[in-house]
């Protein structure tokens, strides 16, 4: 419990951040809670990309520890 009430008191200060940022830039309040909630809205092509290979290194590796973790308990 105590988890889910640290992580809401960190949660809604940067979301109210964020808000009043976006306002301040002039977006509308419709576009600030869309940008809030969905970052992908805001990204541009080449952050995506970016997000996209990590992503793909991240598949990879995990498959990659576990094929190995399965390799070694046959050994032993």
């Amino acid at each position: 419990m105590k988890i889910f009430g640290i992580t809401v008191l960190i949660l809604v200060p940067l979301v109210v951040i964020t808000l009043g940022m976006d306002i301040l830039l002039g977006f509308d309040l419709d576009n600030s809670i869309k940008h809030a909630f969905n970052p992908f809205l805001v990204k541009d092509p080449a952050e995506l990309i970016l997000f996209l290979i990590l992503l793909v290194f991240l598949v990879f590796s995990f498959f990659y520890r576990k094929k190995k973790k399965g390799n070694t308990k046959g050994q032993q």
